[in-house]
């Protein structure tokens, strides 16, 4: 037979023939012992392939390596019995271990002082482990992470010259008590000192220092240099970031920070390809100058083509201080939309300031300029030219950016026109957003949605179609088309509503890794008097989290006919706050 032919045999008789080999070494700890039980047998590990007499010779090990098992929960004196089966001549042979934990050691007493600087830290002294405690069973493990609690918190917070005076347990196995004695001594805590940077980054070093939250001599912390570590790799300015921060540089207590910079290449082109019910696939492509010069200008270029929307947008970005929220943006768009017999062409220029507050809100005052064509159902065509000064408001507050365990989004936005100020009508327009997601028990999800929108003006028809309100669809109320509905003409067209109100809960499960199940209800409408009737939508989903963020897919029925309701099946992606 050829080579190549046994070895194929070979591959196939190993897939289709039961293994050789099994655990030999079974090990059963008498009464309910869950624990014990499952680090006995982590201790002994696997064993496979050995003869009975092997077996017997392997058994000392096996009792020794079962015994420091529970020596490490704090069964100091388990009685640990063995034997060898050989039940069936056609089966290995089986080494079977038959123990008998006794009584456990307890804490007696618990002694942990700090001395030196770190004794007036409360953040340093506040919080520590509270188990092992006395009158607990004995857990090495346990006592293992007090002790190294101390040593890290130290390393976290500068206490660089920190030791234990005394580290001590003392264990007594016949009288079953066990004493923890925990003495630090932390010496005084280093200092953080001038940040520099090296040569080669290009950029201004104004600018660079604008990144730097700390001033030279404060207390060091291993969040700040974290910090500083991520908002230089968040700037979108550089591809690497070193930061040397060691305490052997240390000279007087004091640690300087040298920073070595790797400048990213200067542009990117991304592109892809997205489906969604409201406006079915689409192409995204986006362009960016991640500097345009030493002082870190920006600039780039965004478009999006779908069926019945195309837009294309460029932007160009001054960094303020700080650079990693503050901004000033120079903005300039094109849309065309054609959407439930709405036709309208925007063309926008405009300007934004950011600015992050201390409370964590951010701020966002801008000024733009709109000039729109519209058609609505070829009933009401019309010019729009408006000059928008605005202020929105915006606070995201969540544990993990993709997928989120629970959090909250808040978004409040105000723009207005007036006809003294080359606009054609009196405009206040206001959208306020709010999301709330929280689990329990790590598998249940409870989220929910507010929005409500308003429009002010003299001349409802002058408003043009982009700062009306329309409702339903994917992020809306889902069960009824995209954004149909709204007030309708004499001619039963939607043509937007001067209000909106829309709220919605959902509940989802996850019955496996990366999967959940959901169910929803949405309420909500687009109207022109807020006692106006709201549609409602129900319907049950699945969520899959892709590494780029939950992808939704929803049946839901439209419980109101006369709205358009009906079963309708929703696909999207992004994240849920």
């Amino acid at each position: 037979m050829k080579p190549g032919r046994i070895w194929l045999l070979s591959l196939l008789l190993s897939l289709w023939l039961p293994p050789a080999f099994a655990q030999q070494v079974e090990v059963r700890v008498k009464g309910d012992y869950p624990g014990l039980q499952e680090n006995a047998e982590a201790f002994v590990g696997e064993v496979e392939g050995r003869s009975a007499n092997n077996l017997r010779r392997y058994a000392a090990t096996a009792v020794n390596q079962a015994s420091k098992a529970l020596r490490a929960l704090g069964y100091y004196s388990p009685v640990v019995d063995w034997q060898v089966k050989e039940d069936d001549p056609e089966k290995p042979a089986r080494l079977i271990l038959d123990i008998t934990p006794g009584d456990p050691v307890r804490i007696k007493s618990r002694v942990v002082e700090i001395r030196g600087a770190a004794a007036s830290d409360s953040r340093f002294t506040d919080n520590l482990p509270k188990r092992p405690a006395e009158g607990d069973i004995l857990n090495h493990g346990e006592y293992t992470s007090l002790r190294n609690t101390l040593q890290t918190r130290a390393r976290r917070r500068g206490y660089f010259d920190g030791r234990f005076v005394t580290r001590t347990l003392k264990v007594d196995p016949e009288a079953l008590t066990a004493d923890i004695i925990l003495v630090f001594e932390s010496g005084d805590r280093y200092r953080l000192g001038e940040v520099t940077f090296e040569e080669g980054h290009w950029f201004e070093r104004d600018l660079l220092h604008d990144f730097v939250t700390f001033e030279p001599g404060i207390p060091y912390h291993a969040d700040e240099i974290a910090k500083l570590n991520n908002d230089l790799l968040g700037s979108g300015y550089f591809s690497g970031v070193d930061i040397d921060a060691v305490p052997s540089s240390a000279e007087n207590g004091v640690i300087p920070v040298r920073i070595a910079l790797t400048r990213r290449e200067r542009r990117s082109l991304a592109t892809g390809l997205g489906f969604s019910t409201d406006v079915g696939p689409r192409f995204r492509g986006t362009w960016r100058e991640h500097w345009v010069n030493p002082m870190g200008h920006r600039r780039g270029a965004e478009t999006e083509i779908s069926g019945p929307r195309q837009n294309i947008s460029g932007w160009y970005e001054l960094p303020l201080d700080p650079p990693m929220t503050d901004l000033i943006r120079f903005t300039t768009g094109y849309q065309r939309e054609d959407i439930e017999n709405v036709e309208s062409e925007l063309l926008t220029l405009g300007q934004q300031w950011q600015h992050q507050l201390d409370n964590g809100w951010l701020q966002v005052l801008s000024i733009r300029w709109e000039g729109e064509r519209f058609n609505i159902g070829n009933d009401e065509t019309g010019t729009s030219s408006l000059l928008l000064p605005g202020v929105g408001y915006s606070k995201l507050h969540a544990d993990s950016p993709l997928d989120p365990s629970r959090g909250y989004r808040l978004q409040l936005d105000v723009s207005g026109a007036h006809r003294a100020v080359l606009s054609k009508v009196d405009i206040l327009h206001v959208n306020a957003i709010a999301k709330g997601l929280f689990t329990l028990a790590g598998k249940h999800r409870f989220l929910s949605r507010l929005q409500f929108g308003g429009v002010a003006t003299n001349r409802f028809e002058d408003v043009p179609p982009s700062l009306r309100f329309f409702a339903g669809g994917d992020q809306s109320v889902r069960g009824y088309g995209y954004q149909t509905l709204s007030p309708e003409n004499d001619n039963g067209v939607p043509v937007g509503g001067r209000y909106t109100l829309v709220g919605s809960a959902e509940y989802q499960y996850q019955f496996a890794e990366k999967w959940r199940a959901a169910l929803f209800v949405d309420h909500g409408n687009a109207i022109n008097d807020l006692f106006d009737p709201l549609a409602t939508g129900a319907g049950v989903g699945i969520r899959w989290i892709s590494p780029l963020g939950p992808l939704r897919l929803d049946i839901a029925k439209g419980l109101n006919p006369e709205f358009g309701g009906e079963w309708r099946i929703h696909f999207s992606m992004g994240p849920e706050l």
